[in-house]
């Protein structure tokens, strides 16, 4: 029994954090993004030297580098109990479609290897990793997206958020009478 009352304290206390910063939702995605695309990095390392088309490898230090940049303008765009800061926003939704068209050109250069007429790379048991590698970029597409979006609605799940009732029931409170606080007695 104390281990469910311990974890609805601890789902209070979870909802009373999120309630009052609700910027960590979208800040928990740009980091899974960030995490996903750096965990699968060997892939995309892999893919660029066997491929080796033009830009492959800059387009991934892009990815990389807006990556973290763009994390850290995020950080700067939420100040704590301060208005949102709108240059850093803006600047962090530019570098994410940045990052983005990096993604998707990289991609590109993939089936441009895979179909070109000449010499094309053909995807093997041996070299998955490019069908890997181009898989895991569109998934990493669509989760930059998805914490694009929960940026973008954030004031309006916030005003919901806020709407959740996480205050705790004192037992006894409403049976107290007044207070005689002058003092006789």
């Amino acid at each position: 029994m104390k281990i469910m009352s311990w974890l609805k304290e601890a789902w209070r206390k979870f909802l009373v954090t999120i309630k009052r910063r609700p910027q960590l939702i979208p800040l928990a995605v740009f980091v899974y993004a960030f995490l996903f695309y750096s965990l699968n990095m060997m892939y995309i390392s892999d893919t660029t030297a066997r491929i080796q088309g033009p830009g492959m490898g800059f387009a991934g230090f892009v990815t990389m580098l807006l990556s973290m940049l763009s994390f850290m303008c995020f950080l700067n765009a939420f100040p704590y109990r301060k208005k949102p800061n709108i240059p850093m926003l803006v600047l962090m939704f530019v570098m994410i479609a940045i990052i983005i068209f990096a993604d998707n050109y990289y991609v590109n250069a993939i089936y441009a290897a895979v179909y070109r007429e000449e010499n094309p790379i053909i995807v093997t048991v041996s070299t998955i990793y490019i069908a890997y590698a181009e898989w895991y970029l569109r998934i990493h597409i669509g989760i930059l997206i998805v914490a694009v979006v929960l940026t973008l609605l954030l004031p309006v799940y916030s005003k919901l958020l806020r709407k959740i009732k996480t205050s705790v029931e004192v037992e006894g409170n409403g049976e107290m009478d007044a207070i005689d606080i002058s003092g006789e007695g």
